[in-house]
Formats: structure tokens, sequence, C-alpha cells
């Protein structure tokens, strides 16, 4: 469990930043793009990933659509926070979680307890507890929280995939992945520069470093987490979701005295519950 645990921390961190970025004027495409060149160079200098063996038999038909939905999904993510508000966006990103139980179910062919069915049925009521806030943006242009919905489900997907890929080290595939992340990021900043006339400044490059180092982080440990839990994707999926929701909360109150309604607290003690059934069933119980 500690690599979920790591992952999760990353991931509410990287989710602090963007948080913290809405104070200043910033431009979201260059700290997507900066983020992919730091996630880069730390995936070469700290596994030296052995580029040679990349060949036609590695698994592009997962490297490439994985590569092309991160950053994708991170401008969708800011589009849907932009027209349809921050509540809808994180109800839809969260949400998407049942994707890759599904997946767990249909395409991994995992096996649920008791335990785990029970921990999953109550995690949907906890979600929607969680995201029961008002929010003043009456926009319903869904396209944007859709996009986000699938995508992260698929993205879930696809990380699990390669997780259990053994034609190249996973370290050499999140080196290929970030590769092609960062490819269409420098299409999409240098469209913004040459056409839109964006300047390139150094709070979006300092912010991206930021991202960078944490988004590796988190993709790293989850990675990590499917590893050790080849058998049990699903015990990945949900604690992954569930946890970043609970941390997230947390820091949302204690940090920047977010407030939250009856519902809310209900929501997070039912998915804490979740979780520690899910991590029960994991004890073979």
């Amino acid at each position: 469990m500690l690599f979920l645990i790591f992952s999760i921390l990353s991931s509410v961190i990287v989710g602090v930043i963007f948080k913290i970025s809405r104070k200043y004027s910033i431009n979201t495409t260059q700290i997507v793009g900066w983020n992919y060149v730091f996630a880069l160079l730390l995936c070469y200098f700290i596994f030296s990933p052995d580029i040679s063996t990349i060949d036609a038999t590695a698994p592009w038909s997962i490297y490439i659509p994985l590569g092309v939905l991160l950053p994708s999904i991170f401008l969708f993510l800011a589009a849907s926070i932009k027209h349809m508000g921050i509540v809808k966006t994180d109800a839809a990103q969260r949400l998407s979680l049942f994707i890759p139980l599904l997946a767990a179910w249909l395409l991994f062919h995992e096996e649920f307890t008791p335990l785990k069915v029970i921990a999953f049925i109550i995690a949907l009521p906890a979600l929607l507890l969680i995201l029961s806030k008002k929010t003043e943006n009456k926009n319903n242009n869904w396209i944007y929280p859709t996009m986000v919905f699938v995508g992260f489900g698929v993205i879930d997907i696809l990380f699990k995939q390669i997780a259990l890929a053994t034609s190249l080290p996973f370290t050499t595939s999140l080196f290929i992945v970030f590769g092609i992340s960062l490819a269409i990021m420098i299409a999409v900043v240098l469209y913004e520069l040459v056409i839109k006339k964006v300047k390139i400044t150094a709070i979006n490059l300092g912010l991206g470093a930021l991202v960078g180092i944490f988004n590796f982080s988190n993709i790293l440990f989850y990675l990590k987490a499917h590893q050790a839990f080849a058998k049990n994707p699903s015990t990945v999926f949900a604690a992954m979701n569930m946890g970043v929701i609970i941390i997230g909360s947390l820091v949302g109150i204690l940090v920047f005295k977010e407030k939250l309604n009856a519902k809310n607290y209900l929501g997070l003690v039912i998915a804490l519950a979740a979780i520690i059934l899910i991590t029960i069933s994991q004890l073979g119980y």
C-alpha cells in the first residue's frame, strides 16, 4: 500500500499546485508542456532507460493513445474547470473510477470478494455526497466533463496494461509515453506562440517544473502499485481515487479553509469506510 500512498500524495500535491496557480496570470498549456519536459528528464536521469531496446515489437497500441491522452485530458480538465466549474469537473474526474472498475472485471477477469463488492457499492454514494456542493456555474457544455470522465477512465486502464507489459521495462515505457506527450505539447505551445502570439513566461516554467516532478512521482508509484497488486487492479483504481478525494478534501479544509456541508462530511466518512474495506479484502478476509 506504500506505493499507493505515495501516488495519492503526489496527485494531491499536483492539485494543490494548480489551485495555488489560479491566483496568478498563467498559461495552462505552457505549464503542461514544461511538466512533460521535467517528467521526461527525471525519467531519463533516474532510470537511464535503454532506448536501443525500443523497436516495432513494443506495445505501441498502448503507448500512442496514452501519450496522446495524457496531455489532452490535462487541457480538457482546464477547459472544463473554465466552462463548467470545479465542482462538476471534479465529479466527472472522480466518477471515472467506475470505468476501470468495469475493466478490472471484464478485461482483467478479476475475482471480486464480497467485501470488495460492498466497498464499491458504497463508493458511489460516497462520491456523490462528497461532490454535492452548490455551484454558481449554471453552464451546461457537457462535452468537457464528458471527455474528462471518459479520458481519465481510459488512462487508468492503459496504465494497468503498461504495468503488465513484459516486452520492455515499465520505466522505458514511461519514457516513451512522456516523449509522445511532450511532442504533442510542443506542437500546441508552438501554435500558441506563432498564431496567438502568447509569450513564454518564467512563472509557467516554474509551475511546470513543480507539476512535472510530482506528476512523474504520481505516475511512477501508480505503476508500481499496479505491479504490486497485479491480480487486483480494482484495489489500485478504487483506493487511488478515494484516497485522493479524502486527502484532497482534508487539504482543502485545513489549508485553504474550504467549507464543506454535512453531506460532504458524511461522504468522506463513507469513502474512508470503503477504503478500509478494500484494505481488509486485500488481507484475505
